[in-house]
């Protein structure tokens, strides 16, 4: 399976980033434009084979902890874009005050895009006002948001490819992309979503869906996410399934504007 790639790129490498007639972005990353609050929690994502953190994902939160259905719930057509881009700026600024050194996962909202090469132009400068490498970020899109366009998320992945971001699938085999979407591109990682997890200890037919989409997975140099990882037998026959990075409450919950701290007694076999 493809080793996921480290390079030396800086948000600088894409300076300067205004383009004549573009869209102004001042204040796009500006939560204070939003007639609502949130903050995050970070949750890590771990590997299992070295016993060490692989990365930590960014979860959205109201500003007390709240739930990020109460967050969701406030975004809508007119203030989505805005969201979407502020929430990149919150995360990594929260990254990097917490002195987070591993990979850093973030959430897109695909359908909040409308030109990535003027979209990603928030996140580029949060990165570099943060002194946060460009390549120790994680774009997620979540599969189970309907997207009525595939080839166009598609080529949103390859923008943040370009730009030296690593790229994620989260929630696959819950939405309406799915195989198709990994026909039109390969990202770095999919997130086998956590319905297809639970329980797969007892589910001959969750055991083999996840055995062939390891075997898919590894043809096409993708590695695998499990996700949503409770008890100990789903994480023994993941492992024994080839999966070694994995998140869920087994090793350990968000952490609210903190990293989260792993149970020693999660990595027994």
């Amino acid at each position: 399976m493809a080793a996921l790639r480290s390079t030396s790129i800086d948000a600088s490498d894409f300076m300067p980033l205004r383009e004549e007639g573009a869209p102004p972005c001042a204040g796009c990353g500006d939560a204070e434009g939003l007639a609502f609050k949130f903050s995050y929690a970070y949750q890590p994502i771990v590997d299992l084979a070295t016993r060490t953190v692989f990365a930590h994902e960014a979860l959205v939160r109201g500003p007390a902890g709240e739930s990020a259905g109460s967050v969701l719930a406030q975004v809508n057509d007119q203030n989505r874009y805005r969201f979407d881009q502020a929430c990149r700026v919150k995360a990594i600024k929260g990254a990097a005050q917490l002195g987070l050194r591993e990979l850093l996962s973030i959430n897109f909202l695909p359908n909040a895009i409308y030109k990535p090469e003027v979209c990603i132009r928030t996140t580029l400068e949060a990165a570099r006002a943060n002194g946060f490498p460009l390549d120790r970020i994680i774009f997620e899109a979540t599969e189970g948001e309907r997207i009525s366009d595939g080839p166009w998320l598609a080529d949103v992945m390859r923008e943040y490819k370009r730009c030296g971001f690593l790229t994620a699938i989260d929630d696959f085999g819950a939405g309406f992309a799915g195989l198709t979407l990994l026909a039109d591109f390969q990202p770095d990682l999919i997130k086998l979503d956590m319905a297809l997890i639970r329980d797969i200890d007892r589910h001959p037919a969750r055991q083999a869906i996840v055995r062939h989409l390891m075997r898919l997975c590894a043809d096409l140099g993708i590695r695998v996410i499990g996700e949503g990882v409770e008890t100990c037998a789903e994480r023994d026959f993941l492992h024994d399934a080839g999966v070694r990075l994995m998140q869920g409450y087994l090793f350990s919950r968000p952490a609210f504007q903190a990293r989260g701290t792993i149970d020693p007694a999660s990595w027994t076999a």
